[in-house]
């Protein structure tokens, strides 16, 4: 860790909480900041997604505080209620969050309980989904001759059911559309983009286990979507848009694209 010091990257106090992005999978796309929180940190709450690479490069005791769907895990108040108690306990705490913490990661309901708390935090910026996933799949997120704007949608609300959204207008609003947890829901968002005038031949992906080494790149159309979503792994990010017909040229990771 000896690099980090000639960095002069703050240190994690006592007392504080670091909210941490670790991004979607490949351990070595969390930041300099990340590390720091890690090698400093008394405890370390973490996602299910964040890789155990990671987790073992500190000494601090660790506690699981995931959320995955359908499966029985830690409700929201009470991981914010441990962060607030072990910060104030005088802890170094460290908020481990799989992809960036304010995009889709509820990073922004556990930093309102800090601040309301009066309990000192940082939000330290990860890496997305939405960016290195694509990125690791050879689908530029965006490309001068194609798209000008990307829309980032979650497939589904906090009651688990899709997303309510005037899909029309998110139709028109964008070239590229990403969507985070949406699998479950490929059908009904095809349906709908489809009688909003999106074309059924538009190319469309399913980057499944994004950045990690089974990463898994389903190439197919938005009418062919939904099928395609029945066979995906669960962790998967969906994409529709003309760059990814740039994955056959530019996908590094993945050798075969399905």
């Amino acid at each position: 860790m000896d690099i980090l010091a000639k960095l002069h990257l703050p240190t994690l106090e006592k007392g504080w909480v670091w909210l941490v992005g670790a991004g979607p999978g490949d351990p070595g796309l969390i930041t300099a900041l990340g590390l720091r929180a890690l090698s400093e940190a008394d405890y370390i709450l973490y996602d299910a997604l964040v890789d155990e690479a990671l987790l073992a490069l500190s000494k601090a005791e660790k506690i699981y505080a995931g959320k995955r769907a359908g499966i029985k895990s830690c409700k929201q108040d009470e991981i914010s209620d441990l962060l607030v108690r072990l910060a104030k306990e005088g802890n170094r705490v460290l908020r481990l969050k799989g992809g960036d913490p304010f995009v889709f990661g509820r990073g922004g309901e556990e930093a309102q309980a800090l601040a309301r708390a009066g309990v000192p935090f940082r939000i330290v910026p990860g890496i997305t989904a939405a960016i290195a996933g694509l990125a690791y799949a050879g689908i530029p997120l965006t490309h001068r001759d194609t798209n000008h704007a990307v829309t980032f949608i979650t497939g589904h609300g906090a009651d688990g059911k899709l997303t309510k959204l005037d899909w029309a207008a998110v139709s028109r609003g964008a070239p590229t559309l990403v969507l985070y947890m949406a699998r479950k829901f490929a059908g009904e968002i095809t349906q709908a983009l489809l009688e909003a005038g999106r074309d059924a031949s538009e190319p469309a992906a399913i980057i499944a286990n994004a950045t990690r080494a089974d990463q898994k790149i389903i190439i197919t159309t938005l009418a062919g979507l939904p099928a395609a979503a029945e066979t995906a792994p669960a962790l998967a990010v969906l994409v529709i848009g003309e760059n990814v017909r740039l994955a056959g040229e530019l996908s590094w990771l993945a050798k075969t694209i399905a």
